[in-house]
């Protein structure tokens, strides 16, 4: 007997099945089991790849990709050869967008697996387990297959299945009516675009400010840090050749481009780089830390300005890149008149002064200040200070959300994390930290539409001139208050409901059809905002559709090409496909095709001006082709591309459908000391090169640079911007420290007040996209309350116990998890699980879900209550039958009030748990209750911390023009409303 066989009559497994000849294509997806056929062909040997960390990694050779036998692992211990081609795409399950390579059957067109590209810059062949389970999404058994229109009231749950024609038609005519009177009332709430330029691109065609984002309720306030000092909205760190390493939070595994970055973070560490991170939680970045600082929420800037002061008072800094590129001159000319200023040395205006001025400024911050706000050890900090001061020319440094989005005023601890990065003359540098501009790179279309004329006013109102970006979160709020009302709503990879804080105001929102007169959930699974839309458009999963991404992996510049992997499979078999939904499962399409085709029968005739924008530029007055699309921007918009295509004899759109990435640039440093021609421009008193009327340089030491996108043309330690626009005091014209809402004076721990931190990540997981994929539920599938050992003993409970938890506006019940990782009058959750449907047999998978019920009164009170845990259920899946767990987290988010940053406009996700208690009989896990008439209050407190641009703008416009929107309109579109809302 072998071995195998002794193993399965001990465990009652059976043995594989023989492997059987598939006859021809099958699309499998969502309603059967997928099936592979067999080939008699010998498998060859893989390429083995040399890691820059040591580590050996084989792949398939590039030149067998399109014809790839290997043994079939699942059918072992018999040696069944599978045949498949190999198709590059780009993951979808974050925003790293790492090269996949999906296996397709050669005979049934059928997707085996995803594994790592190894082409890929950024990812270098690596991939988390989200990119793997890629394939749990596809072969999901509840995905949607087919376009559905609602037939009940909003979130009956009544649908019927309709044609793409009808609504192609449907919706294109609403678009078209509301267009034809309106600018603002067309619009696009993204979560994770997933893509860099297309669906932008479409707006901007329609003429409409139709843009909104979840970027308030993620990175808006670390945007604003960074922006206010370097006109980039995100740091792009050089950790694989970094001395030392300063991240906050668990960016190691759950960063915004945790596998990228990992991957270099850890290679510079085994190279001798230090890593301090700064993160209440024992993450599994803070276990692997050289240094950990579990600093209390809010304390961030203290401890980072001192690390500044100690820098500062030992001449520890770099003089010659603060002498280049500060605006030191005009801090000294304008700091004597910020009010609360203290008297500083500035002397004759000197740079010497100006260093004298600094030392003034920050001298009260020391280390035994930062060890007693911060609550940790003074030699800790003394630690993290020396890696940092050695680390000259060399630090890489991030934040991403954590703190910065975390507290109020947040946005400062991107702002003094960005100052430790100037002082060490780290900024763009081999090893320190660039701008996600000079990293990632973005192609231009054909025919780029012209700016928009409109302003939409529930997206950015007047209160809000800083905000980064769309007040998004706070769209239910403001249609309560009559601000206004959307014809279409279109959400696309987004349920509001869930993620956002208050969600019970966003239900309110999603069921008046006369303040969202149509809501289209563009969505590849059923969610909880979706069921109470009026369509649901199924759209694809990473290996179901075209896009371009780029990201700032890395100190290099690479773009990456996502593909429908079946189409191409087919079309390399010679079965022509003129639609991705042809040979998608079911009928699911992909946006870009969907947005070419709606916008073509939303303007049929030409006469709104929207149809010339979507015409092929091969064939005169045709729509384009997804073909066509990328074609040209293969040949006209990458530097480089056409070459290397040519030199392989191929096309550059064969190119990237071969290799799915191309390699811009290898490394990219320093760009701001690229110099600037000066033909036809003037020099003003500012040493800034002015062309057109526009800044496009700045003179350094009597050469011409291009510095800096700011005004100033150079970094921006003063902020004219933000004293300007009414924010006249040093705590915002400065790095500086802004106390938090949930700063230790404001949590009453002698009362039972404790600190909720609600927005950690779970690295397996993708905020509301993984209720499909199996592998990663089975990973991580609750969230309970993290509880240190010290508050668990002052509640009497043990790991498993259930507590209550009382947050401003209601209350969740959830189990309890005692551990010393936690710091004490702290309790934390994961944002991530907590997922519910409403219906026992559809709106979400049975074993990632939990059965709910909704009620409410007649004053504002909403009740979420859990009828079943999540189970194991039948479908065409076997796994699906084979679900061991029941807790599938509880959905913690309603009961989070709005608190909308007075700068950077982000939702402050920290919360001030007002009670925790050991929960009482009849508090049942997953219960929630929320008192939205309290949520409504808690908005108006927040929104008073607000300074409007209708009292502060200097200039009459609403916003500063040289600040970031994703899609801006026309400068005349800036000017102030002349009946602003709410000013009579």
């Amino acid at each position: 007997m072998s071995v195998f066989e002794f193993l399965s009559s001990m465990l009652g497994m059976r043995g594989p099945e023989a492997p059987r000849r598939a006859s021809g294509a099958t699309n499998a997806a969502g309603v059967a089991m997928p099936e592979y056929d067999v080939t008699d062909q010998a498998p060859v040997d893989m390429t083995t790849v040399r890691q820059s960390d040591g580590r050996m990694s084989s792949y398939p050779p590039v030149d067998r990709w399109d014809d790839w036998v290997e043994y079939d692992s699942r059918a072992w211990p018999r040696k069944v050869a599978r045949r498949y081609t190999l198709v590059p795409t780009i993951c979808f399950n974050c925003e790293s967008g790492c090269g996949l390579l999906a296996y397709v059957d050669k005979t049934t067109f059928e997707i085996r697996k995803f594994e790592g590209n190894p082409t890929h810059p950024g990812s270098r062949g690596r991939n988390c387990a989200k990119g793997p389970a890629t394939h749990n999404q596809i072969y999901d058994p509840e995905r949607i297959l087919h376009p559905l229109k609602r037939v009940g009231e909003r979130g009956e749950g009544k649908w019927k299945r309709i044609s793409w024609e009808q609504a192609l038609d449907e919706i294109a005519e609403k678009m078209r009516k509301s267009r034809e009177v309106r600018r603002d009332g067309i619009m696009y709430h993204v979560g994770r675009p997933g893509e860099d330029h297309y669906t932008n691109r479409c707006i901007s065609a329609w003429g409409v400010d139709a843009h909104n984002s979840h970027t308030n309720i993620c990175s808006a306030g670390a945007r604003a840090g960074y922006y206010f000092w370097a006109a980039g909205d995100r740091p792009s760190p050089d950790y694989a050749n970094a001395k030392a390493i300063l991240l906050i939070s668990s960016h190691l595994e759950t960063g915004h481009y945790f596998n990228p970055h990992a991957q270099r973070i850890i290679e510079a560490q085994q190279r001798g780089a230090k890593i301090i991170t700064l993160d209440p939680r024992l993450s599994n970045t803070a276990a692997k830390s050289d240094v950990w600082l579990p600093t209390w929420p809010g304390s961030e800037t203290v401890l980072l300005l001192a690390i500044a002061n100690h820098l500062l008072q030992t001449d520890q800094f770099d003089r010659e890149f603060l002498r280049r590129w500060v605006n030191w001159d005009v801090f000294l000319a304008e700091a004597p008149n910020v009010p609360d200023m203290p008297e500083l040395p500035v002397g004759e205006g000197s740079f010497e002064d100006f260093v004298a001025c600094l030392k003034t400024l920050y001298a009260g911050f020391t280390f035994e200040r930062a060890a007693e706000e911060a609550g940790v050890s003074i030699h800790r900090i003394r630690d993290a200070a020396k890696a940092i001061a050695g680390a000259q020319g060399g630090l890489s440094a991030h934040v991403w959300r954590s703190a910065s989005i975390g507290n109020l005023g947040g946005w400062q601890v991107s702002r003094c994390l960005f100052f430790l990065n100037v002082l060490t003359g780290s900024v763009g540098t081999e090893g320190g930290t660039a701008l996600n501009s000079w990293n990632k790179f973005v192609p231009k279309p054909f025919k780029k539409p012209p700016a928009f004329s409109a302003w939409n006013h529930l997206h950015l109102p007047h209160e809000w001139p800083f905000s980064f970006f769309e007040m998004s979160f706070l769209l239910p709020h403001f249609l309560e208050e009559g601000r206004g009302d959307v014809d279409v709503y279109f959400t696309r990879v987004y349920n509001p409901m869930w993620i956002n804080p208050d969600g019970f105001m966003w239900l309110k929102a999603l069921r008046d059809e006369e303040k969202i007169k149509c809501h289209v959930a563009m969505s590849p699974t059923w969610n909880e905002s979706a069921w109470f839309a009026d369509y649901v458009l199924p759209m694809g999963h990473a290996g179901e559709r075209h896009d371009l991404m780029s990201q700032e992996t890395h100190a290099g510049q690479w773009v990456g090409f996502r593909q429908p992997v079946r189409r191409v499979a087919m079309e390399r078999a010679g079965k022509p496909v003129q639609f991705t939904h042809e040979a998608n499962p079911g009928e699911v399409w992909e946006e870009n095709e969907w947005w070419v085709e709606l916008s073509g029968r939303m303007d049929p005739d030409g006469s709104l001006g929207i149809r010339q924008w979507f015409e092929s530029p091969y064939r005169d007055g045709e729509l384009i082709s997804q073909d066509e699309y990328w074609r040209w921007i293969f040949e006209n918009s990458v530097p480089g591309l056409p070459a290397a295509a040519e030199a392989e004899g191929l096309s550059a759109l064969a190119y990237m459908r071969k290799y799915g990435c191309f390699e811009v640039k290898r490394t990219n440093y320093v760009p701001y000391e690229a110099g600037v021609g000066t033909d036809g421009a003037e020099v003003d008193g500012e040493g800034r090169v002015v062309r057109g009327g526009e800044a496009v340089g700045v003179v350094i030491e009597g050469e011409a640079r291009v510095g800096f996108k700011t005004p100033s043309r150079r970094l921006e330690f003063f902020s004219r911007t933000l004293r300007d626009w009414g924010w006249n005091e040093t705590a915002y014209v400065l790095p500086w420290t802004l106390k938090s809402h949930v700063h230790p004076d404001n949590i009453d721990r002698g009362k039972g007040e404790m600190l909720l931190l609600p927005n950690w990540r779970l690295p397996t997981l993708i905020h509301t996209r993984s209720a499909n994929a199996k592998w990663l539920y089975e990973i991580s599938h609750s969230n309970p309350i993290w509880m240190h050992p010290e508050d668990a003993g002052r509640l009497g409970v043990i790991t498993g116990s259930l507590a209550r938890v009382e947050t401003e506006i209601g209350w969740f019940v959830d189990k309890v998890w005692v551990t010393e990782g936690i710091k004490p009058g702290i309790i934390a959750m994961s944002h991530h699980l907590g997922r519910w449907r409403l219906a026992r047999e559809q709106g979400g998978n049975p074993g990632m879900t939990a059965l709910a019920r909704l009620s409410e009164d007649d004053a504002g009170g909403h009740r979420l209550n859990i009828l079943e845990p999540g189970r194991p259920w039948k479908s065409v899946d076997p796994d699906t039958s084979r679900i061991w767990w029941e807790d599938v987290g509880v959905h913690q988010n309603l009961t989070h009030a709005v608190h909308p940053d007075p700068i950077s406009g982000a939702h402050c996700w920290l919360q001030k748990a007002v009670s925790v208690r050991r929960a009482q009989p009849g508090e049942r896990h997953g219960d929630v209750y929320v008192d939205t008439s309290r949520s409504m209050a808690v908005y108006r407190e927040w929104h008073a911390l607000s300074r409007s641009a209708v009292d502060h703008s200097p200039d009459g416009t609403l916003r500063p023009y040289w600040l970031k929107r994703p899609l801006k309109p026309t400068r005349e579109s800036y000017a102030l409303p002349e009946k602003p809302w709410g000013r009579g």
